[in-house]
């Protein structure tokens, strides 16, 4: 009997691939045509009313070279476009905020704020039940469901946005339904690992975590095209929600014409009840909440600073549209994540974790050293760079826990079986994922709380830099001083 239970790239839940039939954990697709393909080594697929597929199993190569590679990819691309529309209403308010005062919006400083990190507070929350819903619904079947529940945001945002006598309660309740789409990216994640075999699932995840991540960059890339496109000197505001309405209902259609539903695709709620004992798990989220925590949060504030700080640069003509420079630091920041990964089998995580906190506190203070410059490009670079070690560093955090869970858990040091501890791992990888999430609401509250303290963004930076630099520490002292005498060795 062989079982690889690994997790996903950018959540973490837990999955099953296994050979044993008393063990239904079986990574698996189906085709969208009647019949059924058989192998020598498992029984035939079966498909069912309601694009339901039975006895998938991906580690079978035979299976998987004849019918289900093709099944898996088909899934996996209208997965990644379902999720990529997340991550887009995940992050529309960080983009729209800076755009309210032309709109006739008189919000406060604060309450800015509290519309740019809400949604990131509701998505972090519901990272943990999304990741269920798979194993309960059907990867199928949910993908549906969560890609029109992003209708409720889009179009509330357009709604909303259209009046200036909008009450401020009713556009934070609006910022905090965003946070379905940070729920997605969970229940995506989740089902995509079920079809897909172990020697492939790391690339298979990576096209899915990478096409999520790149959703906060596009969104606010075209938003401010979009918006200003056919406005002549104004804002048409309401096309910020409205425009992704087409895009959604597209994707929901995909999935209901192309996506399957796996009956080997199961939960491990017990799993992750074990993981919350392992102390691993939460210093390892202390960790990720510094790295990923850190993408998400930025990337929400960005174009606020960006218009604080500069703004002459928060809106940059081209011809007779706007263009916002702020994607580029999301961009930069998912297209460095899966690099981070690839430096740390070579180097060992814990080493580049290190190494990237040591580069976020140096960077975040060469930033605050040289605003007095008032020099934009150079700020830009800056947080570039920063945006660049929190993508290294969310790779390099991830690469660790497997090991973690497998050398020096409190199970592995009772003797559990390798079983076991990738069971523990997998599960701490999905709750690490959500409390790292919580990032992108503490950081833009840290910059709200500071600046209505002092006046200033600058003391919440500091707080970054000393928390990098606590972090830097905690990762040393538990993964790299005594990794030859734990036994973790290149962690």
């Amino acid at each position: 009997m062989t079982v690889d239970r690994s997790a996903d790239a950018g959540t973490g839940n837990s999955v099953d691939i296994d050979t044993d039939p008393l063990l239904e954990g079986v990574s698996s697709s189906a085709s969208a045509q009647p019949g059924s393909t058989r192998t020598t080594d498992a029984p035939a697929l079966e498909f069912r009313p309601g694009r339901w597929i039975a006895n998938w199993n991906a580690e079978n190569k035979e299976q998987w070279e004849s019918a289900g590679r093709a099944i898996a990819r088909r899934n996996l691309n209208w997965s990644i476009f379902a999720e990529f529309l997340g991550f887009v209403v995940w992050q529309l308010w960080s983009i729209v905020v800076v755009q309210l005062p032309a709109a006739g919006f008189t919000f406060s400083t604060s309450e800015i704020f509290w519309l740019i990190s809400m949604p990131s507070l509701v998505g972090a929350t519901l990272r943990i039940p999304y990741t269920f819903m798979v194993p309960r619904f059907g990867g199928r079947n949910w993908t549906i469901v969560s890609a029109l529940l992003l209708l409720i945001p889009a179009i509330g945002l357009g709604l909303c946005v259209s009046n200036p006598e909008t009450p401020f309660g009713v556009m934070l309740l609006v910022a905090a339904l965003a946070g379905f789409g940070g729920g997605n990216f969970a229940s995506s994640m989740a089902n995509i690992t079920f079809f897909y075999p172990a020697r492939e699932k790391g690339w298979a995840l990576g096209l899915n975590a990478a096409g999520g991540n790149m959703g906060a960059a596009v969104a606010q890339l075209a938003v401010p095209i979009v918006i200003t496109l056919l406005a002549v000197g104004s804002v048409n505001l309401p096309l910020a929600g409205w425009m992704w309405v087409p895009f959604i209902l597209i994707a929901a259609f995909g999935a209901w014409k192309y996506m399957d539903n796996l009956t080997s695709a199961k939960g491990d709620v017990a799993g992750s009840v074990a993981a919350l004992k392992e102390p691993h798990l939460w210093i390892m989220a202390l960790l990720y909440i510094g790295t990923f925590g850190s993408f998400i949060g930025f990337a929400g504030v960005f174009p606020k600073l960006i218009k604080d700080y500069f703004p002459a640069f928060s809106s940059i003509g081209v011809g007779t549209v706007a263009l916002s420079l702020a994607f580029l630091g999301p961009l930069v920041g998912s297209l460095a994540r899966p690099y981070g990964g690839r430096m740390a089998d070579r180097m060992g995580g814990a080493r580049m974790t290190v190494a990237a906190f040591a580069s976020m506190a140096v960077i975040t203070l060469t930033m605050i050293w040289t605003l007095p410059l008032k020099n934009f490009w150079l700020f830009l670079v800056l947080f570039l760079m920063l945006f660049t070690a929190s993508g290294f560093g969310n790779g390099a955090t991830y690469r660790m826990i497997p090991i973690i869970f497998a050398t020096n858990s409190r199970a592995a040091r009772k003797g559990a079986s390798s079983v076991q501890t990738q069971r523990l791992a997998s599960s701490a990888l999905g709750l690490i994922s959500a409390i790292g999430a919580y990032g992108g609401f503490v950081i833009p509250q840290m910059l709200n709380a500071s600046n209505t303290a002092s006046g200033s963004y600058t003391p919440a930076f500091y707080g970054f830099v000393g928390a990098y630099v606590l972090m830097l520490a905690v990762c040393w002292f538990f993964y790299i001083r005594n990794a030859n005498r734990n036994a973790m060795g290149h962690v």
